[in-house]
């Protein structure tokens, strides 16, 4: 269960951003829709343990996010949170599965290769885990980073814009993996898009008005 209490955020010089509460519960889909400016980013980072909150409480199951200190919320998001950003920020100079050790690492789990290949197998790139970053199509990047985001079996997948610069077909494939992925490890998704080829996969939505409230 996640849960989002009484949050705002200030930027200096800037009008607070303000988000209802809301309760998504362990294995639900959600999109997250907004113009720019909005605050979907600002939301995604606080929904994350990214960026503090002025105020308010963000709960992860029985974990209040901004009572951990920042190393503590560091190893939390390493182990609970999948994250996948609109551009896979993949370490050039290692390859797919010394990345994917990292990620391990970071997280304070065991390094576990057999895990790697279990992931790297189902989004059908194991034959590119010692390929570097810049030896991968965009399509197999975004795998590469999809993999690094369920890797540790979070409890919350978060996809920022996931499919902005990917054709038709490549988008698809991408929420299907997103989608069949999340499920497989019982992990709540949440994804934020402009995209409207992707919106008919989902049943739930929460829109950000200009006004920074949900509906």
């Amino acid at each position: 269960m996640i849960s989002i209490q009484s949050v705002s955020h200030s930027y200096p010089d800037s009008p607070a951003l303000s988000f209802e509460d809301l309760r998504i519960e362990r294995g639900e889909k959600w999109l997250l829709l907004g113009e720019s400016g909005s605050g979907k980013t600002t939301f995604l980072h606080i929904l994350t343990g990214i960026l503090m909150p002025t105020q308010g409480k963000v709960m992860i199951h029985d974990t209040d996010l901004y009572k951990l200190s920042s190393r503590e919320r560091d190893r939390f998001r390493g182990r609970n949170i999948g994250l996948v950003f609109q551009q896979p920020h993949l370490i050039k100079s290692l390859t797919v599965q010394e990345n994917l050790l990292i990620a391990q690492s970071f997280a304070g789990i065991p390094k576990d290769k057999k895990r790697i290949n279990e992931v790297l197998s189902e989004l059908g790139i194991l034959q590119k885990k010692n390929n570097y970053p810049y030896e991968l199509s965009q399509g197999q990047l975004q795998r590469a980073s999809i993999a690094r985001a369920v890797l540790n079996k979070p409890a919350l997948i978060v996809a920022d814009e996931p499919t902005s610069s990917l054709d038709n077909k490549n988008a698809q494939i991408v929420i299907d993996l997103l989608i069949g992925l999340s499920e497989s490890v019982s992990a709540t998704l949440v994804v934020s898009t402009h995209d409207d080829r992707i919106k008919q996969a989902f049943s739930n939505e929460y829109m950000l008005s200009s006004t920074n409230e949900f509906h």
